[in-house]
């Protein structure tokens, strides 16, 4: 199949300018197709909800459809399951204030020391109402979560484990399916972390049996604001944070202070448009259902990102002073193209601004895996080095870091 880079690129003006960028799993570039139908909503439709006057009708059908496209886009049994909020870090923070109020003291919540904070933070609260934490550590030699720790961590009181879906400093894709099921023999809740998994597979909630699972549009193309499935069953049993005379009825609603955004939530129809574009440019018609479409497109796009992973991770490894930090495959299956490393004798402050001077944007920290890089003892070297790709990057971009890089290294 040939992947029509080009066309690809073209949806989103920002490649057109002098930059390469590489570091999306900070934030993606944004589409042409989203950013339209934002100014669309804002210029023509802009009013409140619920009125009667033609306007407010055509306003509330559109950002219904933004939720129904939330829907579709993670594979959810009811639109009622997907609730919106400005960012990750906020709707796992209100995920926990109403969970808390359903667990006892004693009660049992695991989290891990791989997670960006969003994921940790708001579970560590509990610990205000009695509720004991355990951390399901990061093998050091392996960079690996193993299953049989958390087995081993799981009791009869854990009510709760929260974890991420691909780490956003390691790159590895967690086996949810199987940490679910796991987690649910044991009659324990899961909560995926998925901001650094979306922007490269597709997501479906439904396959994976997960209770909760959160997002960021602007890590996937989009807008900044954010994405919370929570499965029915769940929703219908847990307090919610809205007005007092907000029920169930409302559904979502419940856990949504205030209403939701309304350009963004229409707007992020424009990652729909670029979807169904990307499989007409490369397929015939024979998909009819959106989802259909979605997993031949995001097929094409892992294919392309594990050529990009492979070309850096090889390239890396001909330096014997860099150490990756995290799988040294690049194997679809096991990891996204998030590469992090260390370049021995150097701190990794020092290697960015260097590749600045040649419009290459790439990034160095603990990307709020704060946990996850002090249990790696790499503080004092400021963190790691990432290079981030997404499927609109480009095999001779990787080419022009690797020959900017084996200058520096």
């Amino acid at each position: 199949m040939n992947y029509k880079l080009d066309f690809i690129r073209s949806q989103f003006p920002a490649l057109d300018k002098d930059w390469t960028y590489f570091d999306n799993a900070g934030g993606s570039q944004t589409l042409q197709s989203v950013a339209e139908r934002i100014s669309d909503y804002l210029l023509t439709s802009n009013v409140q909800l619920g009125a009667s006057y033609n306007v407010s009708q055509e306003s509330g059908s559109r950002v219904n459809q933004g939720f129904d496209f939330g829907k579709e886009l993670v594979n959810a049994k009811h639109r009622s399951e997907v609730i919106y909020g400005s960012s990750t870090t906020m709707l796992l923070q209100q995920l926990s204030k109403s969970l808390v109020q359903t667990f006892q003291e004693g009660d049992e919540v695991i989290v891990t020391n791989v997670d960006h904070e969003a994921n940790v933070g708001p579970w560590l609260e509990m610990q205000d109402a009695g509720v004991n934490i355990k951390f399901w550590e990061v093998n050091k030699e392996t960079f690996e979560l193993e299953l049989d720790k958390l087995s081993e961590l799981i009791t009869e009181k854990t009510k709760l484990v929260a974890v991420t879906h691909a780490s956003n400093v390691l790159g590895t894709i967690m086996p949810i399916k199987e940490i679910a099921e796991l987690v649910h023999d044991a009659g324990a809740l899961l909560c995926v972390d998925a901001v650094a998994f979306a922007p490269h597979r597709l997501i479906d909630v439904q396959e994976l049996d997960v209770d909760f699972y959160v997002f960021s549009f602007y890590k996937v193309y989009g807008p900044h604001y954010s994405l919370l499935y929570c499965k029915q069953e769940i929703l219908e049993c847990i307090p919610g944070i809205n007005h007092f005379f907000i029920g169930n009825e409302e559904g979502a609603y419940k856990m949504q202070p205030g209403n939701a955004n309304f350009e963004l939530s229409y707007g992020y129809l424009g990652y729909k448009d670029y979807l169904e574009a990307c499989y007409s440019e490369h397929f015939d018609q024979s998909a009819k259902t959106f989802r259909e479409k979605a997993v031949k497109v995001y097929d094409l796009f892992a294919d392309h990102e594990e050529q990009l992973s492979k070309k850096f991770i090889e390239f890396l490894k001909t330096k014997p002073n860099v150490k990756i930090i995290g799988s040294e495959e690049w194997d679809k299956d096991i990891r996204v193209p998030t590469i992090s490393f260390i370049v021995n004798g150097t701190k990794s402050d020092e290697i960015p601004i260097q590749v600045d001077e040649y419009m290459i944007g790439i990034r160095y920290g603990d990307f709020y895996a704060r946990r996850l890089i002090e249990s790696l003892d790499l503080m004092d070297n400021q963190g790691i080095i990432r290079v981030s790709m997404v499927h609109y990057n480009s095999l001779t971009e990787v080419d022009q870091l690797i020959q900017v890089l084996d200058q520096i290294i």
